[in-house]
């Protein structure tokens, strides 16, 4: 995709429209600058250094790198050849009370950890596989799949070929990670997930108790199946090791990318909270019909969504960056299902957004990795 002009004719436009007085968009959302003149698909926030403040991890040209909190000092953790990581996540992988770092290459597929030493700035981490079989990974997530209360993770192999062609998966970490070859693959969506599919949301959509997931397909010129522009949800298994059943969301949705489980409108029915990432618009399916809302159909290319309570007032928010317009938002919603659009930067676009609080004053701030716009910044939420 060619990347537009700073502000775009439409962008401007709804820059102008959204800029109401008396609104949170009047408040400026300062920016900081953690790293800049490289494309940067993933970035994710933790204390990965153990002194209490969260710390950055990105990929870009070919290196991990931790950027230690406050002022972004940079260590390269890992440069191996070819880990050019697409997506990212992060847990205790070993279980030694430490932050561990995940990343996905989309293809040839692999998803490696990254154990984080005791030591975590002397050098580069000792790395390790969890898998190299599922094809075209474009979402990890983590989360507890088959209830035994501990992480596993998510991911999708969207490429037609492979041993996984047009499937999904999660990955059980093994009982001693550090010397497992692999980690424990479980296909939920055996080869009915065509057409590039991107991000993955979990959450218990029927009730049930167990966790269901959902995905989204972006379809279009580079999809030769033309099965793609869609937006499903896998009902879980009794045995979460087998396959999950398949559940269609309406309309057809080009360019679809994330999606993510959420109560939108406070009626205690699960919703999804969607973007098309290739395409236009942000959307939320409203339970149990699954009519589709408009959150904001302008916006171009938002490739990125968090799903949060952004102002703190107990309803549920969203946010993204569209690489299209080069704008990053999030939209206030009014508990009921409406929402207001809050510019939070111009001129920035984003592959990967992250609500997380960096700067430790109880609210949620915004990473962003910026593909297009080759940097990762934070901006500092002034809602509160």
């Amino acid at each position: 995709m060619t990347f537009r002009n700073p502000i775009t004719a439409s962008s401007f436009a709804l820059i102008i429209a959204l800029t109401i007085p008396g609104s949170a968009a009047d408040k400026p959302w300062k920016k900081h600058v953690v790293h800049q003149g490289e494309r940067c698909n993933t970035a994710v926030a933790a204390d990965f250094t153990g002194d209490g403040k969260p710390d950055i991890i990105s990929n870009s040209g070919g290196k991990t790198r931790l950027f230690v909190a406050p002022k972004w000092d940079e260590h390269v953790i890992d440069e191996t050849k070819g880990h050019n990581f697409i997506h990212s996540e992060h847990f205790d992988v070993d279980g030694d009370g430490d932050e561990d770092f995940i990343g996905a290459r989309y293809q040839p597929g692999l998803v490696a950890w990254l154990e984080r030493p005791k030591n975590p700035t002397a050098g580069v981490w000792k790395v390790r596989i969890a898998d190299q079989e599922i094809n075209g990974i474009h979402g990890l997530l983590k989360g507890d799949v088959d209830g035994d209360g501990k992480v596993d993770l998510l991911a999708n192999s969207a490429q037609p070929v492979g041993a996984f062609p047009n499937s999904g998966a999660w990955l059980k970490v093994p009982k001693n990670p550090r010397k497992a070859k692999s980690w424990q693959r479980n296909i939920f969506a055996r080869q009915d997930a065509p057409g590039l599919s991107h991000y993955l949301g979990i959450g218990d959509v029927n009730g049930d108790g167990r966790a269901d997931i959902a995905m989204g397909a972006k379809g279009g010129a580079q999809d030769p199946s033309g099965m793609g522009e869609w937006f499903y949800w896998w009902e879980a298994s009794n045995d979460p090791t087998k396959p999950f059943t398949r559940h269609e969301l309406p309309g057809k949705h080009p360019g679809a990318t994330c999606i993510q489980q959420a109560d939108v409108n406070g009626d205690g029915k699960v919703d999804f909270v969607a973007t098309r990432g290739h395409g236009l618009g942000v959307i939320w399916f409203e339970a149990p019909t699954w009519k589709v809302h408009d959150i904001n159909p302008d916006l171009e290319f938002p490739h990125c969504l968090q799903v949060v309570d952004m102002d703190d007032d107990g309803d549920i928010d969203a946010a993204t960056c569209a690489y299209g317009s080069q704008i990053a938002a999030w939209f206030e919603n009014d508990g009921k299902g409406n929402f207001k659009t809050d510019i939070v930067a111009t001129e920035q676009a984003a592959y990967d957004i992250r609500a997380v609080d960096i700067d430790l004053d109880k609210d949620l701030d915004l990473l962003i990795a910026g593909q297009q716009s080759a940097n990762v910044v934070w901006y500092e939420n002034p809602i509160k």
